[in-house]
């Protein structure tokens, strides 16, 4: 029974309360963050309990997967990048070492995780365990409730190589082919130490004295040197002093957490939020160690010339919505993950622009390049880099590298089919593939890729136009139209195309395409596609036959149910969780669909399903994220709804209005002022807004400019349970749309 009283008094020493006072501390962002929030999947993969400083090289999370477990392999050194496994793991033990096994199985029980501390029971050895990370080091804290030999084991997960010399372990693991390395004290001298034998993996271990009832260890990490290691451990953590790292990462947490501020709403609500923002500063990280970097993508280590080197970003992922967020509350940081986009290009053989960066090169997953996205956002909304390289970048990669999704190599013939006809072949239903660099899994995804390199071409040419190259500019304006050759007119779907330029029949828009549609589209069906063309939502409209015809597909969207049982849908389509009709939440091609009625002339239905969105899909419980999370992706477009805007079509400088769940949202930013939205009346009911302000001046459009919110100002929105029909609807309400 004293689990309870311990927490309590844990919890209360973090917050500096007095344990008599009857009055409640004021909570502080950290606070209202629940990272357990989707630690449960709704299908695929649970959100992850990260403990660790914003973006920050080293990160924790226990050796287990979902949360309803008591099992874990042990307390890992590092997460080095998003969802791919963890380094170096601690595994305390009480008992002969004899018996000590390099392959053990923990059982654990009262589990305690904020961003900033983790604490955990083993029960099987009586040992409590308490962690709190800084940036590039982290310290640990073991304490042994019964008597007896007590040792602590480091073991590798791959190979790798551990030293032991007095207090200290050091050496590193091959972690895909980079080397993760380590350098570990701790605060007392072991009795002995030694080897296990851990098969392929590398183990070794420190004995202490029976008498002993703490054991602390406080390490570094580098992927440049041990020595470097060693160098990151001292700089950032010179004790043993657990309570003093966590207070330390509590403070960087509420310093960045606390750039948004808010008023109203439900508690539930707040925590939602700033789980969703807390998620939003997992990746990318900087692996800056003072003043160089390891790229693995020449595997050479390089001065970062005062910009720090940033790593691990899934893009087909987070241009939606977490870089877009990003570029309001951290825009200098953006422009150095920018500039490490085009070094990795620069020092990659290929020189080609990565899709899925990480530590150890380029995981090169999904389809596009829409790092293109990601240049061309950062453009348009006034951040600095070197726009010239960038270019260079991707006008090399999309013309001489293979589309084909998860392939990274030269192009194919594919690809010059492509190039000349202006969509990806697909093969008919049964048709053998030709082309030995098309996954046997992940498919052809003829729409998705043709769709995808629309966007990117028009994100390009953007580029270029900045640059006056008007000839590259036409180049990639004219390649930026190629969705429409895939646009079936007769049916409003964009329909897959065989190399003759006939359409795929027969065809079925709900299941057509094998797991996940992956012959035609990608984790999502031809109902997601239809609105894939971030870049010209104006033209999608005239291609449906104009305003009406457009809000009626969106509204048969949301209208039309699965076909089938959900047990038969998921085994097709596993990402297409979180359904409203044939709408996709847990997906991010599906994150702007229910803004589009703003292109429509209706946007009180766009503040109704926005609404539904995120009260059916995004909640305080463990089951409260609708898909895979992906390291930010799927909160910060929830970060942005809930503050009643979003960046529909990332590129340009735009953001479309929704429906507030606060009352008051003011967000810091970096220049010093604030950009505040104010929603009258919000709550469950009152989702719809019957009027509008900025800066004092009436306002009837359905969106806002980027250099409104840079500029400071507000917005003010007198919300209501009806919806006003006729706010929002004029011409010039219209969010703008690429030409």
């Amino acid at each position: 029974m004293k689990y309870p009283v311990l927490l309590a008094a844990f919890v209360c020493t973090l917050l500096g309360c007095n344990p008599a006072s009857t009055v409640a501390p004021a909570k502080e962002p950290v606070d209202y963050v629940n990272n357990r929030i989707g630690n449960i999947s709704i299908l695929l993969v649970p959100t992850f309990p990260t403990t660790h400083l914003p973006n920050s090289m080293l990160r924790m999370i226990p050796a287990h997967r979902e949360f309803v477990t008591d099992r874990m392999q042990g307390l890992p050194l590092n997460v080095p990048s998003h969802r791919q496994g963890d380094v170096l793991l601690l595994m305390p033990f009480c008992g002969d070492v004899e018996k000590l096994n390099a392959n053990i199985d923990y059982r654990y029980d009262h589990e305690v995780s904020t961003p900033y501390r983790y604490s955990v029971f083993l029960d099987d050895y009586d040992i409590s365990v308490d962690f709190a990370p800084a940036a590039k080091a982290a310290v640990y804290s073991f304490s042994f409730e019964e008597n007896g030999p007590r040792s602590i084991m480091l073991r590798t997960v791959a190979g790798g190589d551990i030293q032991t010399e007095g207090k200290t372990m050091s050496g590193f693991e091959n972690y895909r082919g980079a080397k993760h390395y380590f350098y570990l004290e701790f605060d007392q001298a072991p009795t002995q130490t030694g080897n296990k034998d851990a098969g392929r993996r590398v183990a070794a271990y420190a004995r202490f004295a029976p008498d002993v009832k703490t054991v602390k260890a406080r390490y570094g990490i580098s992927y440049i040197s041990v020595e470097q290691a060693k160098r990151n451990l001292e700089k950032e953590i010179t004790d043993f002093n657990v309570d003093r790292v966590a207070k330390n990462a509590r403070n960087e947490w509420n310093k960045v957490l606390g750039k948004i501020e808010l008023e109203g709403g439900a508690e539930n609500e707040k925590i939602t939020f700033y789980t969703a923002l807390y998620r939003s500063h997992e990746r990318m990280i900087n692996i800056s160690e003072d003043g160089k970097y390891y790229n693995a993508f020449d595997g050479q280590v390089h001065d970062d010339g005062g910009v720090p080197f940033w790593t691990d970003d899934w893009v087909w992922d987070t241009y939606h919505a977490l870089h877009p967020l990003q570029i309001i509350l951290n825009p200098k940081a953006e422009e150095e993950k920018l500039a490490s986009y085009i070094r990795m290009c620069e020092q990659s053989p290929e020189h080609w622009m990565p899709t899925f960066p990480c530590v150890f090169g380029d995981a090169h997953c999904m389809n596009g390049n829409h790092a293109a996205v990601i240049f061309a956002d950062a453009l348009c909304k006034g951040l600095k880099f070197d726009v010239e390289k960038a270019f260079e970048g991707m006008k090399n990669t999309v013309l001489t590298e293979t589309m084909i999704p998860w392939k990274q190599g030269p192009k194919t013939i594919l690809d010059d089919f492509y190039h000349e006809k202006g969509w990806f072949p697909a093969l008919h239903p049964g048709e053998k593939e030709t082309v030995p660099e098309v996954s046997a899994f992940e498919k052809r995804q003829a729409v998705a890729v043709t769709q995808a390199a629309s966007y990117d071409d028009w994100c390009i040419a953007q580029l270029a136009k900045s640059l006056d190259k008007t000839e590259d500019y036409d180049f990639f304006m004219k390649r930026s139209y190629n969705y429409r050759t895939l646009f079936n007119r007769e049916t409003g779907f964009f329909h897959p195309k065989d190399k003759d330029g006939k359409f795929i029949e027969p065809f079925d828009y709900a299941l057509s395409g094998g797991i996940g549609s992956r012959d035609y589209y990608d984790e999502n069906n031809a109902w997601t596609y239809i609105w894939d063309v971030h870049h010209r939502i104006g033209d999608l409209v005239d291609l449906s036959g104009g305003a009406r015809p457009f809000a009626d597909r969106l509204d048969r969207l949301f209208a039309t149910e699965i076909p089938m049982s959900k047990w038969q849908y998921y085994a097709v389509q596993p990402d297409a969780t979180g359904n409203i009709g044939q709408y996709v939440a847990g997906n991010e091609p599906s994150f702007h669909i229910p803004y589009l009625y703003n292109y429509a002339g209706e946007p009180w239905k766009a503040q109704k399903r926005i609404r539904m969105v995120m009260e059916s899909w995004f909640r305080n419980d463990l089951l409260g994220i609708p898909g895979d999370e992906d390291g930010g992706g799927m909160s910060a477009y929830y970060a942005f709804s809930a503050m009643g805007f979003y960046p529909v079509s990332a590129g340009m400088p735009a953001y479309n209005i929704g429906s507030p769940v606060f009352s008051k949202i003011a967000i810091r930013l970096d220049n010093g002022k604030t950009f505040t939205i104010v929603a009258k009346n919000a709550s469950w009911a009152n989702k719809y807004i019957r009027s509008a302000k900025l800066n004092g001046q009436p306002w009837n459009k359905t969106w806002f400019t980027h250099d409104d919110i840079v500029n400071g100002g507000t917005l003010e929105l007198e919300m209501g349970d009806r919806p006003n029909k006729q706010w929002g609807t004029g011409k010039d309400a219209i969010p703008p749309s690429g030409n």
